[in-house]
């Protein structure tokens, strides 16, 4: 069975979910779906696998710089590096 990534949720109200994830060297979140449109914000650089059900794509982030995702995503984030990796998500209710 996969170990599951460090999650804490800072947040949760009407509006928003703040959640920050720590991925120790192959720790994953799980396939998931996500409900709300949400921002990731790096806190440490590296690189997580995506994993959907149609392959795998490296993403890499970057400490401080935030991306965007739609509602509907649907994945497994894993981390297959050697270092750890950390991010805020915040979900856009």
């Amino acid at each position: 069975m996969a170990q599951l990534a460090d999650s804490t949720v800072y947040e949760d109200n009407d509006r928003v979910r703040v959640t920050k994830w720590i991925f120790a060297p192959g720790t994953e979140t799980g396939n998931h779906v996500h409900e709300h449109d949400y921002t990731v914000v790096p806190l440490l650089t590296g690189t997580l696998m995506i994993v959907t059900g149609d392959g795998e794509t490296e993403n890499e982030i970057a400490y401080g710089e935030p991306y965007f995702r739609r509602a509907g995503a649907e994945h497994n984030v894993v981390n297959r590096s050697n270092i750890a990796v950390a991010f805020m998500e915040i979900e856009v209710k």
